[in-house]
């Protein structure tokens, strides 16, 4: 980015500093997380508590905030014409759906049956590899949003890629997870599943549309109008980000700190699946010359996962305190610092992709 853009960018969303140094506010969350979830556990342990179907309410109201400037944006007369340029979508479903739980399963094998084989007993091993398999299947619905913000991508063609893999999830989370746990009864958490399809896409996107058409009927449809409350509400995705970081790592942060060496050793599989996967639909959307704001998106929904889906499916199937769910909820750690430096990844690369369909 010139300095030029990044001078504007200050100027129009006034979170220029925050957005530069995003990786180390993030880093920052996750110490006072850690931090705070071991000095009051019993204050997280409430906050935790504040759910329904699975779905902690407290963070869909920050995943909410960090993801409606995002839905202000979307222009749904551009909904029609995204079948005009199809390949972005493809990469996103088959890098979704044909590749990723089949990679997960197979790295979750090798490296607790493999590499960690003298470090995990085989029945704790056949328990993270259920996890593995539960976030390989279950592609990002929330967070993409942000991760697409952040890579200035086309906020109508992620709307449609969310949309068509929530439509896909319905009906093939349950055989693709039982053909790889290898068990017929999966008890979808259809609440979980439909709830939280409700909170981070439906909700937050028919306001935004609200929002925008009042944005546009008062200043005679001058999109300027729309750019500049989305710059104006971009502080508010920030934050909501940060806040989000910082309860997930409280949340879990008497494990992390007990449990090191086993969080460390989860996280390995998780980690290479992640920059696979995303380079994969990357270096594809490069080669069949999608634009980059297409592309990047395309690429970190498949690198991103609906993690409140997998941990209730391992908490409904294995338990509670099961190695399953722990697996799940590792993941949820991973996720962001490994999006956020894929985020880096394609932003710097930019240059490389069109920048227009």
């Amino acid at each position: 980015m010139t300095s030029a853009t990044a001078d504007l960018d200050a100027r129009v969303a006034g979170l220029g500093l925050f957005e530069k140094w995003l990786s180390v506010w993030v880093g920052a969350a996750i110490l006072a997380g850690i931090t705070l979830g071991n000095a009051g556990p019993e204050l997280f342990a409430s906050l935790a508590a504040i759910e329904y179907a699975s779905v902690n309410l407290v963070v869909a109201v920050l995943i909410w905030a960090m993801i409606f400037p995002m839905m202000v944006s979307v222009d749904f007369g551009a909904v029609r014409r995204v079948g005009d340029k199809p390949k972005g979508l493809i990469i996103t479903l088959v890098a979704n759906w044909l590749i990723k739980p089949f990679t997960m399963a197979a790295l979750g094998v090798l490296f607790f049956e493999v590499v960690f084989a003298d470090l995990i007993a085989p029945a704790d091993a056949q328990q993270y590899i259920a996890g593995l398999i539960l976030l390989g299947a279950a592609p990002c619905t929330a967070m993409v949003f942000v991760w697409s913000h952040l890579t200035k991508g086309d906020p109508t063609y992620t709307l449609v890629q969310v949309a068509a893999n929530d439509l896909i999830m319905i009906v093939a989370f349950a055989p693709i997870v039982a053909l790889l746990l290898g068990v017929t009864d999966i008890a979808v958490p259809w609440d979980t599943l439909l709830l939280s399809v409700a909170l981070y896409v439906v909700v937050p996107l028919v306001a935004g549309a609200i929002v925008r058409h009042r944005l546009l009927a008062t200043h005679g449809g001058d999109q300027a109008a729309v750019s500049e409350f989305t710059g104006r509400t971009k502080p508010l995705s920030i934050i909501g980000l940060l806040l989000t970081v910082l309860l997930l790592f409280g949340f879990q942060a008497e494990t992390i700190v007990a449990r090191p060496l086993l969080i460390a050793l989860i996280a390995a599989p998780i980690v290479v699946q992640s920059y696979s996967i995303f380079f994969i639909a990357y270096g594809w959307a490069k080669a069949w010359k999608v634009p980059h704001a297409v592309a990047a998106p395309c690429a970190l929904i498949g690198t991103s996962n609906f993690f409140e889906l997998a941990v209730a499916v391992a908490i409904g199937l294995f338990g509670l305190g099961s190695g399953a769910s722990l697996a799940t909820v590792v993941g949820v750690l991973v996720e962001v610092p490994v999006m956020l430096s894929l985020v880096a990844i394609a932003n710097r690369t930019r240059g490389g992709f069109q920048q227009v369909s």
